[in-house]
């Protein structure tokens, strides 16, 4: 590729929570910037995808049009709401649209497309990696699963994959609800403490896409975000100033049992029972293919320590209000 300076980047999603964010730092590697916006497409069911896109024939060509040039395209569009239960609507943003991108970014002959994905799509298996296993728990890391599914089968060899886990920032409410929990007297983790926490602050997945999109070597088709160094122990402990609580693992166990057995008959409470289970014992990370080709994340823990503080001067704001 081109350096940097001289890559003309299209974004999808450009206006969104990853998307601004990427859009920014791409800007800072000297790349050129085109906002697409994204299509809105019908519902869809998980099993007629590949029929729906055949309806989308016209908009995958004026899609393609609007790709022409370009060295490389980033989805950062579709539906980030794991607590969604509206599976047509999830798979419509999270699966179809990726699907639609992929087919223009291949009419229009564009060398690199960078979907933006999920770590959620590998469920519980212990290990976040590269693979394409997956092991979906939600109408959510379904959709988004699907999604990977049709970009790698349509986009390849363009086609990249990334895989950031959950993502933290100020406006983010999953941000919000983990400071908040680490700031109060339930506090807790899975003892010891030391299980490694796959938690990306915004800063760090904005400049790997951007990397993504506009280095020079050809990354695999998946990507996996690497390890910023939490446990479960140190990002309550960055996030609400306390140490934590440390529960007996065999009795964490229990209770995430029976907050799992409760999701699958409530499907509502499924993604809360997995917020509880990362937050208790955490999930290890393989080596990513970012670190080995000499990318690290530019915002360390002192970043962590200043989110933490930011989120706790503005709930104390709202408290003052109400």
């Amino acid at each position: 590729m081109k350096a940097s300076k001289n890559l003309t980047i299209v974004v999808v999603g450009a206006d969104g929570f990853v998307g601004r964010a990427s859009v920014d730092q791409l800007r800072n590697r000297g790349a050129i910037v085109k906002k697409l916006h994204a299509p809105r497409l019908l519902v869809a069911g998980s099993s007629h995808v590949r029929e729906a896109l055949v309806s989308y024939d016209a908009c995958v060509v004026d899609i393609a049009q609007e790709l022409l040039g370009a060295d490389a395209v980033i989805n950062a569009a579709g539906n980030p709401n794991a607590s969604d239960r509206n599976e047509a609507s999830l798979v419509a943003a999270n699966a179809l649209l990726p699907a639609v991108l992929a087919k223009a970014v291949r009419l229009a002959a564009v060398p690199r497309f960078v979907h933006v994905s999920s770590a959620v799509v590998q469920g519980t298996i212990p290990e976040l990696d590269q693979s394409v296993r997956t092991a979906t728990f939600s109408a959510y890391s379904r959709s988004k699963a699907l999604g990977e599914l049709l970009v790698m089968e349509l986009a390849a060899p363009a086609a990249v994959v990334y895989r950031p886990p959950s993502v933290h920032a100020l406006s983010r409410k999953v941000s919000q609800m983990t400071a908040r929990i680490a700031r109060s007297p339930i506090s807790s983790v899975a003892s010891p403490g030391n299980s490694p926490s796959p938690q990306a602050l915004l800063a760090n997945v904005a400049d790997a896409i951007a990397f993504l999109a506009t280095t020079e070597s050809q990354p695999p088709i998946i990507v996996s975000h690497p390890s910023e160094g939490m446990t479960t122990s140190s990002l309550l402990r960055l996030l609400g100033g306390r140490e934590p609580i440390e529960i007996p693992r065999a009795m964490a166990k229990a209770m995430v049992a029976v907050f799992t057995a409760a999701g699958k008959a409530e499907p509502r409470l499924a993604a809360n029972a997995r917020r509880l289970e990362m937050l208790w014992f955490g999930q290890s990370q393989a080596l990513s293919w970012l670190t080995e080709t000499g990318w690290s994340p530019p915002a360390g823990h002192d970043m962590w320590r200043e989110l933490g503080l930011q989120l706790a001067s503005r709930s104390l704001t709202r408290d003052e209000r109400a």
